[in-house]
């Protein structure tokens, strides 16, 4: 008799073994102790060093009586206390004589304003630095990368200090220089290199402002800080980005993909005559604009932008290609339908002809078209209208065949670099003076100028 096969047991299950919990090294590698040893060694010598040259420079300043800067009246002597301000290897002390003015009160200390620097504040190359991290992220964040970066603990209104002193230096600076060239006595770079043609882009956004024009004060000390005012809808304003660049300096870096060699930035908050300014004084500081210099401006159509192109001579006014495209996609989604490959063929085929430089053609044949419903036929008036009245500014085969270019994809990068990578982040609101303040300093850096807050002074905020 054959044997009846018994029914398999299957198999129990076997539970993996537990994930192993990720193990830290037990201390830090050799190089990262060396250098941290190296760096708190020398830090108190750093220190010594820069204090021993501070009283070098205190003992032989030979200090005449010296005049009101206000009111010119000889100064009287008042005292000579020991001041101290913070540095970036710690705090350094010097005794540094005061005086006083006996007609218009004012207080002065010439040693201090040799070196550049106030009584209990932080100053040199210090707040640069932190006014450097300001400008890039956060205040908070800004506190903490000054612990880890350069080994000082400071709080992140010290931070916000340092960029709002020296963003009201820079801010008055640019401003100044504007102001200067905007003369026509001004005295404009030699144009002797000047380029056949410089281009020039600009962008906006809107940037969400406080609801208060002014920092809330306490009326008296120990009382407390009045309300804030109503939150309004509408609290924005539009802050506009200008680029300058050079056709000869744009660069292929892949396949229908060009970069540029360099550009210069400008910025201005809310007015459009800033920004035009801004253009003028940078292009007579750079040598940029000479007796034959063609101005190329490259807009989305706002009238605001071809007004004041006017204020240049030689100048060629381009019509943004992609704002011109925007336009015709916005009749092909409502004709056809959003995602219609009807709309886009129809697109292309515009888009095909504007590249051409065949304008009046596109014009020609949307007005052989027949709308079924009114709102169909006010947005292809809308668009008929946009053409022909940018007619000449939508010359693109030409542009193209002189190197201008027809987008505006270079100022659009960098309004990206110069507003949205710092201020309109969540729950920002800027007062109208700290969004002047930052952006002043953000165009410093992204125009490699920083080293130039070097040679600015600090600005009191009381004075500001």
């Amino acid at each position: 008799m054959a044997r009846q096969r018994q029914p398999r047991t299957p198999a129990a299950h076997v539970a993996p073994p537990p994930p192993a919990r990720p193990r830290l090294a037990e201390q830090l590698p050799r190089r990262m102790v060396l250098e941290r040893e190296v760096e708190d060694e020398f830090r108190p010598r750093l220190l010594e060093a820069l204090q021993r040259r501070v009283d070098a420079l205190a003992a032989g300043w030979s200090e005449a009586v010296p005049k009101c800067p206000h009111c010119q009246h000889p100064l009287h002597s008042h005292d000579a206390p020991t001041t101290s301000w913070l540095t970036r290897f710690g705090w350094v002390r010097a005794r540094a004589s005061r005086y006083r003015c006996p007609a218009c009160r004012a207080e002065h200390r010439p040693l201090l304003k040799l070196l550049g620097v106030e009584p209990g504040r932080i100053s040199g190359w210090l707040a640069r630095l932190l006014a450097l991290l300001g400008v890039v992220v956060p205040y908070e964040l800004a506190a903490r990368l000054a612990w880890l970066f350069f080994g000082v603990q400071v709080s992140p209104m010290a931070v916000w200090r340092a960029v709002q002193r020296l963003g009201e230096s820079a801010r008055r600076y640019q401003e100044a220089l504007s102001e200067y060239h905007a003369d026509s006595r001004s005295e404009a770079a030699p144009a002797s290199q000047a380029p056949a043609a410089v281009v020039l882009g600009v962008d906006g956004c809107q940037l969400g402002m406080q609801v208060r024009p002014h920092r809330r004060r306490r009326p008296s000390t120990g009382a407390p800080l009045p309300p804030l005012p109503p939150v309004e809808d509408g609290r924005f304003r539009e802050v506009k980005t200008g680029a300058l660049l050079l056709p000869t300096e744009r660069v292929e870096t892949s396949p229908d993909r060009h970069g540029l060699v360099r550009r210069f930035l400008v910025t201005c908050l809310g007015e459009a005559d800033t920004i035009f300014g801004h253009w003028w004084a940078q292009l007579r500081e750079m040598g940029w604009l000479g007796a034959q210099t063609v101005v190329v401006i490259v807009g989305d159509g706002a009238e605001w932008i071809w007004r004041r192109a006017s204020l240049f001579e030689r100048r060629c006014e381009i019509l943004d290609f992609w704002h011109a495209l925007e336009h015709a996609w916005e009749f092909a989604r409502l004709r056809y339908g959003e995602g219609s490959r009807r709309a886009e063929g129809w697109v292309h085929r515009i888009a095909q002809d504007l590249r051409a430089g065949k304008v009046q053609p596109v014009i020609a044949r949307l007005k052989t078209l027949h709308p079924t419903t009114p709102e169909l036929q006010e947005k292809l008036d809308a668009l008929i209208r946009y053409y022909t009245d940018n007619a000449p500014r939508m010359r693109y085969d030409e542009y193209l065949r002189l190197g201008y270019g027809i987008g505006s994809g270079a100022v659009e990068s960098a309004h990206q670099q110069v507003v949205h990578a710092r201020l309109p982040q969540a729950g920002m609101r800027w007062s109208e003076a700290g969004a002047r303040r930052l952006l002043a300093l953000r165009l410093l850096l992204l125009n490699h100028n920083w080293e130039l807050l070097g040679r600015l002074r600090m600005i009191s905020l009381a004075a500001a």
